[in-house]
């Protein structure tokens, strides 16, 4: 079933190697062009466009923007006891992994009587996005929500695009989820329409706000709401442009065929564009998995949405000659959720420079981290990981340092900084030290 691509006689440079690993096609440039009026409306119309683009794009009109306290509280009344449970576990343990991201603050005396300070402030104000589409979410409220918390940011509102089958609120467990989480600023709007909202703010038909602007955007939705986050980057910090998901598996001979189908599946699962790449130098494990491929495809009840996302062109396996070749191409690949499915996962993860979340061995597969390890599924796609990582408590909080010298300490580096400053032609820069004299 998956698409093969033999790499085992290949010997080609970093770049390269990037250039030959599976991907979507992905115009960014074309889904700004399609964004760029969308957010203009909102801008220009506030909560009028928003409804409009909730009418066009969703199939219903709110009856207003912003989600009624009370919805919030009756979809928790009225969540399932089971959901409720595992949204509460999976908030316990994003809590604990989270709060031992949180950078501890620095005083650091760098010449006798002058300090530098190191602080961590967190933003006023973020935009968490929820997305909707083709599946339900409430995990991505905790993701967001959580993370944010933690950095101690004092206003959050979520956004989440109308549902026409709950009367144009989002959907009721994304809903409950923020109920969970005491989230009470609540948007029924999506795609770029929303993510212009939380960048410029938006009014009413009466020119009351709905909506103030927000510090950050954070959030995972399709190309899109990617590409309205880099329209408005700038006017507002965004975490990353998360693309459609995807998962890489380095394996070896000793990997279970049946766990590693199912883990392409489950990504696959996600949507027809999803990507999910075997990278393996087992020929034999290959024609297992393909096997398991076909055996389980069609078992699953998304199974057409999975069979298009597994034979379209962004995922295949990929053959190498030895496993430090798989390593080598999965650095080139960038997964955001790479699996290490190998006789020593442990070993070959620290070899692993561009990822956005590694699972280690047979127990710790992707789903895990999409909803109860405890890491956040929030990840760079689409190759970003070279550069960008996952959604954090970082995200949220501003490094802000603090310089501190007295007298004596200022008068020691006095000759140094007025050499300094004069080498650069800024003499007044050496005055205001000499003033100080």
């Amino acid at each position: 079933m998956l698409r093969r691509t033999d790499l085992r006689e290949s010997r080609v440079s970093s770049a390269e190697l990037a250039a030959l690993m599976p991907r979507a096609t992905v115009d960014i440039h074309a889904a700004l062009e399609a964004v760029t009026p969308l957010i203009a409306d909102v801008r220009e119309q506030g909560e009028a466009a928003l409804l409009d683009q909730a009418e066009r794009f969703d199939g219903v009109r709110p009856a207003s923007i912003r989600v009624p306290e009370e919805a919030i509280t009756a979809a928790l009344e009225g969540l399932d006891p089971a959901v409720r449970e595992g949204l509460e576990i999976a908030i316990a343990n994003m809590r604990i992994g989270h709060e031992a991201q949180l950078p501890e603050e620095r005083r650091t005396e760098v010449i006798p009587g002058g300090f530098v300070e190191q602080r961590w402030i967190p933003v006023r104000r973020v935009g968490l996005y929820v997305p909707g589409g083709l599946a339900v979410y409430p995990s991505s409220v905790v993701m967001n929500v959580v993370a944010a918390q933690v950095a101690g940011v004092p206003e959050l509102a979520v956004t989440s695009p109308a549902q026409a089958e709950f009367d144009g609120l989002p959907h009721p467990t994304i809903l409950a989820a923020c109920a969970l989480l005491d989230v009470t600023e609540v948007y029924a709007a999506g795609g770029a329409g929303s993510i212009a909202m939380f960048a410029y703010g938006a009014r009413n038909s009466a020119g009351a706000v709905i909506c103030e602007p927000v510090d950050v955007v954070t959030g995972p939705g399709n190309i899109y709401v990617a590409a309205a986050k880099r329209a408005v980057m700038g006017t507002v910090g965004i975490d990353s442009e998360a693309g459609t998901t995807e998962i890489g598996i380095i394996a070896d001979e000793t990997a279970n065929p049946t766990y590693v189908a199912l883990d392409l599946i489950s990504q696959a699962e996600h949507d027809p564009a999803a990507a999910s790449v075997l990278i393996t130098e087992s020929q034999e494990l290959i024609g297992r998995v393909d096997a398991e491929l076909e055996r389980l495809v069609p078992t699953m009840k998304h199974a057409e949405r999975i069979h298009t996302a597994l034979t379209g062109p962004q995922s295949g396996v990929i053959l190498t000659r030895d496993l430090a070749q798989s390593v080598e191409v999965a650095n080139a690949y960038g997964a955001e959720h790479l699996e290490i499915q190998t006789a020593d996962p442990q070993a070959v993860s620290r070899e692993i420079h561009n990822a956005g979340a590694i699972f280690l061995g047979d127990h710790s597969p992707v789903p895990l981290g999409d909803y109860v390890s405890g890491s956040n599924h929030v990840l760079p796609t689409g190759g970003t990981a070279r550069f960008a990582s996952g959604l954090g408590v970082q995200a949220f909080l501003k490094s802000v340092q603090v310089i501190d010298y007295d007298a004596p300490a200022l008068a020691k580096l006095a000759a140094p900084l007025r050499a300094l400053a004069v080498a650069e032609d800024l003499p007044a820069h050496a005055a205001a030290v000499d003033a100080r004299g």
